[in-house]
């Protein structure tokens, strides 16, 4: 099998993972009462079943960082943004454009901000972390968007702009 899938429930809603047998490849945050690979067989491996056990940890406030081994799949710009996410810890968060300078694309913002929104594993790599310079929430693409954006700054502490 070239790929394990796993859905479990959370606070924010369903999660779907999908590993390649040795990495989580994508989480996908329920929308609307739905996700890809609904209908599908859970078929779980031991990468999926440590990532809901650390997923679990992470939204009883009990872990802080995610240890489980990670495979996102896109650009280098794309990978090199995620990598830099991966070192924003729990309860802080970055901007756009400290983003763009920390991979050498200073004004890139529009690109760094695609780079977000296409993050194939939300939640693991925390691009729920990354706000407008003036600290406001611009937007979210996993789960019902900006309300879940919200739910998870607040579940770290992340405080926000008025």
């Amino acid at each position: 099998m070239d790929a394990y899938l796993l859905c479990i429930p959370s606070p924010i809603g369903r999660l779907e993972l999908v590993s390649d047998g040795s990495s989580v490849t994508c989480l996908t945050i329920e929308r609307e009462g739905r996700l890809p690979l609904d209908g599908c067989p859970d078929q779980p491996d031991d990468v999926l079943r440590d990532a809901a056990i650390e997923l679990d940890q992470y939204f009883a406030g009990e872990r802080q960082a995610f240890d489980v081994p990670l495979n996102p799949h896109g650009t280098e710009f794309r990978k090199a943004v995620w990598t830099r996410l991966l070192e924003v810890p729990w309860g802080e968060h970055t901007t756009y454009g400290e983003l763009g300078m920390a991979v050498g694309k200073a004004t890139a913002g529009r690109a760094v901000g695609g780079a977000i929104g296409a993050n194939p594993i939300p939640l693991l790599i925390g691009c729920h972390r990354v706000l407008g310079s003036d600290g406001r929430i611009t937007g979210y693409s996993g789960g019902a968007g900006i309300p879940t954006k919200l739910w998870l700054l607040q579940h770290e502490g992340i405080t926000l702009a008025a």
